[in-house]
């Protein structure tokens, strides 16, 4: 049998930061084509991740949509609240309470769930401190729920210390690069039990930005995203999911 896996989440599952012609790739495709790759069968692979997303239209949109996918998924991931942190009205209560539904949802269908958190962005970005206390919060939730649902396993990306280097991170300090979604998708398929070879950068880290170019970055990126939160507005309004439906991913060809 085929394995079907179904990821949801935001622009971090989406695969933002990790840019291919017609789109985005990321480290939930490169997932998928290590788990053909590895059963040597091909895999049916959905992607219901949207940019911008919160966690609410995640764990209930998205989470249902993915467990009435037909045949239903052997397993999701499922990653989100990175874009709570950044906005006001950060509710832990919430937030777990939104997770716990998920577990439960894919408990009571059977569904395998992989659960991650996103890697730690914080030593770069605006507003940085807001982001680790209120991640340190939703690190504490993970930890004290995931183990009361034993189909859950938690890939925990926030404490890997490697990928906090910048080496692993696109221009706009928030998002992951092309090496940076490799090394999420061999933490991912490790813990699925595949085999696979842990990408370290081999470059050491950026010095310090001067003035000119913190000034571009912030007339680049930050004012944008000002922009979208002053007029209610997200990255991802009208946008569909790349891959709402099954398809089939075939294992990479054999080099000749």
């Amino acid at each position: 049998m085929l394995v079907r896996y179904v990821a949801i989440g935001d622009s971090f599952t989406e695969g933002v930061g990790d840019p291919v012609p017609g789109g985005v790739r990321g480290w939930a495709d490169l997932v998928a084509l290590g788990l053909a790759a590895d059963s040597g069968r091909g895999v049916h692979y959905a992607n219901l991740a949207i940019r911008g997303r919160l966690l609410e239209p995640i764990a209930t949109e998205q989470c249902d949509a993915a467990l009435e996918l037909d045949p239903r998924p052997d397993v999701m991931t499922f990653n989100g609240s990175g874009n709570d942190m950044m906005r006001p009205g950060w509710n832990a209560v919430r937030i777990e309470a939104l997770i716990r539904r998920v577990m439960e949802r894919t408990e009571s269908a059977g569904v395998r769930l992989v659960m991650l958190s996103g890697p730690d962005p914080t030593e770069r970005l605006p507003r940085g401190r807001v982001f680790a206390e209120r991640a340190g919060e939703l690190m504490e939730i993970v930890d004290r729920v995931v183990g009361e649902y034993p189909h859950v396993m938690f890939v925990d990306n926030y404490r890997d210390r490697e990928m906090r280097r910048a080496a692993y991170w696109s221009e706009d300090r928030l998002h992951l690069n092309a090496l940076g979604h490799s090394r999420v998708a061999a933490r991912v398929l490790a813990a699925m039990g595949v085999e696979t070879d842990l990408p370290v950068a081999a470059s050491s880290d950026l010095g310090s930005r001067g003035l000119l170019s913190e000034a571009a970055y912030v007339g680049r990126y930050v004012l944008p995203w000002l922009g979208r939160r002053l007029t209610g507005k997200s990255s991802g309004d009208g946008r569909d999911p790349k891959h709402a439906t099954w398809s089939l991913v075939e294992p990479p060809a054999a080099p000749v």
